[in-house]
């Protein structure tokens, strides 16, 4: 069995992969459309700053322009940029993979592996036991916009993110020698201060073949005693996938008569495989503002629902610390009468935290339809939040690596909101690109 064979049977294709030939990586990349959703001004910045260049901008749909009123004009033109870009903005295509290595802004290193995955052997419905698995709830309103987008598009690009639960990191260490074994291929700062990226190629049979047995170890390593194998996790990107594969379905269902169907491009997504051990992923947690709501009466239920005790603490210092230093203690930060309290929720979970709270605030706030809930990114904003009697802001404890992978093979996909990934500039940006449909 060659190598393509062997990847193909753990759901990996080898891509030909499209890079600019003459535009700098400062103007060609920008970041995922999800991000800096709520400020139009960023994405008039990348605008200003890549006019007159071919970039990935053009090439993309922003979701801060999602509910514009000229969406499909836009969507149109996206597809005729990419028409327009594959007449001469591109390189020859990398057949093979590409070993990538991004040092953000904050001057963490990330190591990841672009490759092509098998829609087939991916799945994003709760308690799948497909090798590939989502991570997030999938909220299903979301597909449709994106589906149009992704229709008959003639290109895709990824910001999705796969981790790999590989401990003995012995995956992107055959991807490091044996990229930087052939040679680089793109290298270059990003713009807005998100750091810079550096990536090698992997293309020979021999270089493709030690990739093929390192990712057969790890789908060795996730095998589950029902005889199912989880060997990969969408980390950014869940909606994305998701996509990908509602339009691979929808073109199986719509021309099943096709010669070759099988071998269409469609059923391929570019994706960026990082492990989930690299010291340079962050994994943050994402906690919670609850407005309208009795705090002493969500506390003493949550203490109730998940055999927990409660004990008041005298600073918001302390009580970062009580929760950031546990798998399962929550903060409550409030302001009754003018006067913040801080209380601590110790509890015995071993598995991830949110994993549990999440659906006990669903039931509490589906009982008291009052109640507002919001999504918070960093601790200070939970606390100015609560000291203000704004709401109730929940701090929730780190994610903790070496039980995700299990939590999501016994439970299913993780509640809405449940981790982000590092800071929002330290997403992944578009750079690499890969035929999708023709004309």
């Amino acid at each position: 069995m060659n190598a393509k064979e062997n990847l193909m049977q753990n759901g990996i294709c080898v891509p030909e992969i499209l890079l600019p030939k003459d535009t700098p990586i400062s103007k060609w990349a920008v970041i995922a459309c999800d991000q800096y959703t709520q400020d139009r001004e960023y994405w008039q910045r990348i605008k200003d700053n890549t006019k007159g260049f071919p970039s990935t901008l053009n090439l993309i749909f922003p979701e801060v322009y999602l509910e514009d009123p000229d969406k499909n004009q836009r969507i149109e033109k996206i597809q005729d940029t990419m028409n327009e870009y594959l007449k001469g903005v591109f390189a020859p295509p990398v057949k093979g993979f590409i070993y990538l290595e991004r040092k953000t802004g904050f001057g963490r290193i990330r190591k990841g592996l672009v490759v092509a995955i098998d829609l087939e052997t991916y799945e994003w419905e709760p308690l799948s036991k497909a090798l590939i698995r989502a991570t997030e709830a999938t909220i299903l309103e979301r597909i449709p916009p994106r589906m149009e987008i992704r229709k008959g598009a003639p290109l895709e690009l990824p910001h999705i993110m796969l981790l790999a639960n590989d401990s003995g990191n012995i995956l992107m260490d055959c991807a490091c020698k044996c990229g930087k074994s052939e040679g680089e291929v793109y290298s270059g700062s990003l713009m807005e201060s998100s750091g810079e990226i550096t990536g090698w190629k992997i293309t020979s049979e021999e270089n493709l073949y030690r990739i093929s047995q390192c990712i057969e170890k790890l789908k060795e390593q996730g095998k589950e005693p029902e005889g199912s194998s989880f060997l990969f996790a969408v980390g950014d990107g869940n909606h994305s996938l998701a996509t990908a594969k509602s339009v691979w379905n929808e073109y199986k269902r719509e021309h099943k008569d096709q010669k070759n169907l099988m071998e269409h491009p469609a059923r391929y997504a570019l994706v960026e495989i990082v492990n989930i051990y690299d010291s340079g992923l962050t994994f943050e947690p994402i906690h919670r503002i609850l407005f309208n709501a009795d705090t002493r009466k969500l506390i003493d239920f949550l203490a109730k629902e998940l055999d927990g005790d409660t004990e008041a603490v005298a600073t918001k210092t302390e009580l970062e610390q009580k929760v950031a230093g546990s798998k399962g203690n929550f903060g409550f930060v409030y302001t009754p009468e003018g006067k913040t309290e801080y209380i601590l929720l110790k509890t015995g979970l071993k598995t991830l935290a949110v994993s549990a709270l999440q659906p006990k605030l669903d039931i509490f706030i589906q009982d008291n339809p009052e109640i507002k809930i919001d999504y918070i990114h960093g601790s200070d904003e939970v606390f100015r939040l609560g000291e203000k009697d704004s709401g109730t802001g929940i701090l929730l404890p780190p994610i903790a690596k070496d039980s995700f992978f299990s939590t999501i093979s016994k439970g299913g996909p993780l509640p809405r909101k449940s981790f982000s990934m590092g800071e929002a500039s330290e997403k992944r940006f578009y750079l690499e690109a890969r035929k999708l449909f023709k004309d």
